[in-house]
């Protein structure tokens, strides 16, 4: 797919090149080209030919979509390719979409590249020469791998470019520059869209190698307030030395975020996880007190539910994402806590059966203890607990008694059988057989008339 694409993007820069124009590969496919790596979001700017002039062309090659072509942006059905004329930028409200945009066919190249973010995204490539056109020394700071705006006029309208910067910071392990980072403090982002926000905090969790320096750098420009006042409570908030030596439960947050980035792969709602993991120590924030001498943050996994809430829909309404992160954040210290007392399989099978995911917790637990420095030796809870959840899962394949059983064993259903399945269930995860399981059920009910 990729070499169709490209393919296509060569066919359209001789179309141009033929009636006077020239086409260039911008943004993030000419950093990630220099930086060696493969970029699947193409765009291509084509310079000197008017819209309708750049339409008709297109409409020759393949069937030419227009929804964008208002703002000069263009795609062919069936390519992955955005076809873009330069334009120019206005801001005319506060919100990230408040701008007044203008196709600008003949400003050039310099004049164009002005209004992207950062240098390393400001570099054009031509599609048939090769050539790399840097009028902003992107190539130098992609060397120095560091993110430097191009603008202070034009970076400074758009308030999303804070965010962006810090997921490229996370995502590429760049640092920011100093001068970058002074006009970020001052830009409000307050004013930006919560959808808009969750993209860009979900490009850094999902993809980073230390999603972290997402979240640190934005305490750095004074912007971890503004987006995450959650997040931000927790810097300060001490922990018991016995068992947190690296500090407050910030750095602790964020070090055990960088701990599930490297399980990311193995679970089975990632995004939830990352979340999970930013948000499972919130009730801290309200917890944490002196008791005999020694600091202690008891109930926090419950009484923070509250707290965690209240951020992801600041984030989302998507329900079943927000359950999965407040499941998670409520059991997390449990796979633990029992597997050091070398608990029961009973008590695992009822653990792993109050979670949406049982094998997730136990990533999120593992990485919990990982993302601290303890002065005490790390007891390995994880084989413990992949082994009581292959007992769990061996359970759950067995059949478990229903309410048609009942039903059958002569049970009219009525009130009692909430109950009564409830009682059925408790024995199935004891590892009861189900025929054992519905004698003690009956014998349940007949105690409950």
């Amino acid at each position: 797919m990729q070499e169709r694409n490209l393919q296509m993007a060569y066919k359209i820069a001789e179309a141009a090149e033929k009636h006077g124009g020239r086409a260039y590969f911008v943004g993030g496919y000419v950093r990630d080209f220099l930086l060696g790596k493969v970029c699947y979001d193409i765009d291509i700017e084509v310079h000197g030919i008017e819209a309708e002039e750049l339409e008709r062309i297109l409409s020759e090659l393949g069937e030419c979509e227009k929804d964008g072509c208002l703002y000069g942006v263009f795609n062919l059905q069936g390519y992955s390719l955005d076809i873009a004329l330069p334009r120019t930028e206005i801001r005319t409200g506060a919100g990230h979409r408040d701008f007044a945009v203008t196709v600008a066919p003949f400003i050039g190249t310099e004049k164009a590249a002005e209004r992207r973010d950062f240098t390393v995204n400001a570099m054009l490539q031509d599609v048939l020469t090769g050539e790399i056109i840097d009028h902003f020394n992107g190539r130098e700071h992609l060397s120095a791998r560091v993110l430097r705006h191009v603008n202070d006029g034009s970076f400074a309208e758009d308030a999303l470019r804070v965010l962006r910067g810090a997921q490229f910071a996370a995502r590429m392990g760049f640092s920011m520059a100093e001068e970058t980072k002074a006009l970020c403090r001052d830009m409000d982002l307050s004013v930006l869209p919560r959808i808009r926000v969750m993209e860009e905090t979900s490009k850094a969790l999902l993809f980073a190698e230390k999603p972290s320096v997402y979240f640190t750098l934005l305490k750095e420009i004074g912007q971890l307030s503004v987006l995450f006042p959650e997040l931000f409570a927790l810097i300060g908030v001490e922990q018991n030395a016995k068992h947190h030596a690296e500090g407050d439960v910030f750095v602790h947050t964020v070090m055990v975020l960088d701990e599930c980035a490297k399980r990311r792969p193995l679970v089975k709602e990632p995004l939830g996880f990352m979340l999970a993991a930013l948000t499972h120590d919130m009730g801290k924030a309200i917890c944490t007190e002196l008791v005999g001498g020694e600091i202690h943050a008891y109930e926090h996994e419950t009484k923070g539910l509250p707290i965690i809430e209240r951020f992801m829909h600041r984030l989302t309404d998507e329900r079943r994402l927000i359950d999965y992160v407040l499941n998670m954040a409520e059991l997390h210290m449990k796979p633990n806590t029992l597997a050091a007392a070398g608990s029961s399989p009973k008590k695992t099978n009822h653990l792993f059966d109050r979670s949406v995911e049982p094998s997730d917790l136990i990533h999120l637990a593992v990485a919990d203890s990982l993302g601290k420095i303890a002065p005490r030796p790390y007891y390995e809870t994880e084989p413990f607990l992949l082994e009581r959840l292959e007992v769990y899962n061996r359970i759950k394949e067995q059949p478990e008694v229903t309410g048609d059983d009942l039903i059958a064993a002569g049970l009219k259903p009525d009130k009692r059988f909430t109950e009564l399945l409830a009682f059925a269930h408790k024995l199935h995860l004891a590892g009861i057989g189900k025929e054992n399981a519905l004698k003690q059920t009956l014998a349940y009910a007949r105690k409950l008339k």
